[in-house]
């Protein structure tokens, strides 16, 4: 059978069934034009000459080609949709009343698609009503913090048969689905407008020969795909040798298919009418498509927002994501011309930071002029708003004219006046941190028995040797540091801020900077300058190993809440090692 014939017939099975009828397919609509296969099929007795309806017989002649499930992707955090994905996953957001995944599992129900799986990670516990309403199995995907959707398709491949692949956050004005599908392939439509989509070239006969992203126009691929079981198996080897090499983690599953047209079966382009399948990647976007997401999108963010600068929604705008920083998610925003940041707490942070603290080190920190940035901060959630200072650079950690501007400012913070009555304990503090995570895994300690052992016989010989606590800012790696063209060094991000031994601060620009014994040494003699002795240079070069170790600890702790800290626990790790190892000689 052809693609005439299959659209032909499934359309007429739709219209026996009350199935809905999607005239937003290109293919479909041409097909049901072609009398001449029309009559071909009453010929084979496929339908009824008299009726125009399909036959028993041509409803067997379908039966192959039965989809047997859908499989939709929700796990991913949606990093671009700030401020609303803070809040929740991108599949719950109500769009024109419906949200956006329980429309798509209705549409795949009422074509007869019941059998729905949803590969869940972020946030996964919001999605728990859709079981007991749908029916839907649930699939968690662990590493969604860590790997693209490429995990996801992993996880779920045992499930991978004759399927539909959706997203969650596909919106369709028409239903798409069917019960029956004749071939392999990626929905989408064809564009002269440039996106920062993934794009399909594709041959006479629509199959897909090439994916390539932000083209200036062209099929583009946008929507759900369908995979037959042949597609799934191939796919599902191609998925399990990347398990095993990692090469496509960070990428989406579009790359490996991409890369290994040759060795799956024949994937074709699906083409829709324009207008008939959107996907909201940020939230100016879905404010075009729903206006009622002008004034009011239901966000406590932008409440805080419309609270502290007395506006109104719609006039907060150009949402731009920051990079996500160690400990806190951020983003840009604008009113009337002026840009700033708002902080979001991350997760299991409220377990490790007192944020009426913090606040109390910002205030401080802006009145000695080392932090002019902040502007509100809530104590209870533990947001912050702060201006956005567009024109500066980082240090540069092989840089000792930087290092010299840095520590300038360092001197100046620990010679403040202020004594409070809260600051970072790093040996302390790494304790009780560890004390929770064996909460969670009893053993997960037992391999840094010994560096724990160093890292305490180090603190124990800082006791009672004469460098006093003072006001310090606890976080000095590089990110949190401004260098402006005007000569201002400014110093952000005062979480672990508070009355605390000078080496923390002087110990973890060290750590992150990876000094070995030499610059490390220089930088400590550049810090203490003419109270420089060996006694005071060991104790900041024990903190370094004491404050690498924290930060370790700190690391270990954050990935059992979700975290993705990458390279990061492992460089603090061996820092920790380093140092320890030799002044424990």
């Amino acid at each position: 059978m052809d693609l005439q014939s299959f659209n032909i017939l499934s359309s007429l099975y739709n219209a026996s069934m009350g199935l809905p009828q999607n005239s937003a397919d290109l293919a479909l609509a041409g097909a049901l034009k072609d009398k001449a296969v029309h009559e071909a099929l009453e010929k084979k007795g496929l339908i009824d000459a008299g009726t125009g309806e399909i036959t028993p017989a041509g409803v067997a002649v379908l039966e192959p080609f039965r989809v047997d499930n859908a499989v939709i992707l929700a796990a991913g955090p949606a990093t671009r949709f700030v401020p609303l994905s803070l809040e929740q996953p991108k599949g719950l957001y109500e769009v024109k009343g419906e949200k956006l995944i329980e429309r798509q599992i209705q549409q795949l129900i009422e074509a007869g698609i019941s059998d729905i799986t949803v590969v869940l990670g972020y946030k996964k516990e919001k999605f728990e009503f859709l079981a007991e309403k749908y029916g839907v199995k649930f699939i968690f995907n662990p590493e969604y913090n860590m790997k693209n959707n490429i995990e996801s398709l992993y996880r779920a491949r045992e499930a991978l048969k004759n399927t539909y692949v959706c997203v969650c956050d596909s919106y369709y004005p028409q239903n798409p689905f069917n019960q029956y599908e004749f071939r392999s392939f990626y929905t989408g439509y064809s564009t002269s407008e440039q996106q920062e989509e993934m794009y399909a070239s594709i041959a006479p006969d629509r199959r897909i020969t090439d994916i390539r992203e932000g083209l200036p126009g062209g099929m583009l691929l946008m929507g759900h795909a369908f995979w037959t079981r042949d597609f799934s198996s191939a796919f599902t080897a191609l998925a399990e040798e990347n398990h095993e090499t990692g090469r496509y983690d960070d990428l989406f599953w579009e790359w490996l298919v991409r890369d290994n047209l040759d060795r799956l079966p024949p994937f074709y382009f699906k083409e829709y009418r324009p207008g008939s399948i959107f996907e909201f990647d940020y939230f100016e976007q879905l404010r075009q498509f729903d206006t009622d997401y002008v004034g009011h999108a239901h966000s406590e963010i932008l409440r805080n927002i419309k609270l502290v600068f007395r506006c109104e929604e719609e006039d907060i705008i150009d949402f731009r994501k920051i990079n996500e920083g160690l400990t806190n998610t951020s983003f840009i925003f604008r009113i009337d011309g002026v840009d700033y940041i708002y902080r979001h707490p991350g997760d299991g942070t409220e377990s490790i930071i007192n944020r009426r603290n913090e606040k109390m080190s910002l205030i401080k920190a802006k009145e000695f002029g080392i932090d002019p940035t902040y502007i509100y901060m809530e104590v209870n959630e533990g947001w912050k708003i702060s201006k956005f200072v567009s024109s500066f650079r980082e240090p540069d950690y092989h840089s000792f004219e930087d290092s010299r501007r840095i520590l300038e400012v360092l001197r100046h913070l620990h010679s403040i006046p202020v004594k409070v009555d809260y600051g970072m304990k790093p040996w302390e503090d790494a304790l009780a941190m560890e004390k929770l995570l064996k909460e969670k895994e009893p053993h997960c300690f037992d391999a840094y028995e010994r560096l724990k052992s160093q890292i305490g016989d180090l603190y124990r010989r800082t006791l009672d040797d004469g460098v006093e606590k003072c006001f310090c800012h606890g976080d000095t790696y590089k990110p949190n540091w401004m260098l402006k063209e005007d000569g201002q060094v400014i110093l952000i991000d005062w979480e672990y801020a508070g009355f605390s031994d000078p080496g923390i601060d002087v110990g973890y620009y060290i750590v992150d900077a990876m000094y070995d014994f030499p610059e490390a040494e220089r930088f400590i003699r550049e810090y203490l300058q003419a109270a420089y002795t060996e006694e005071k240079a060991f104790h900041f070069m024990a903190y370094t190993a004491i404050i690498a170790y924290y930060w370790f600890v700190w690391a270990m702790y954050r990935e059992s809440c979700g975290a993705n800290m990458k390279g990061a626990l492992e460089n603090w790790r061996f820092m920790a090692e380093k140092y320890a190892k030799v002044l424990a000689l």
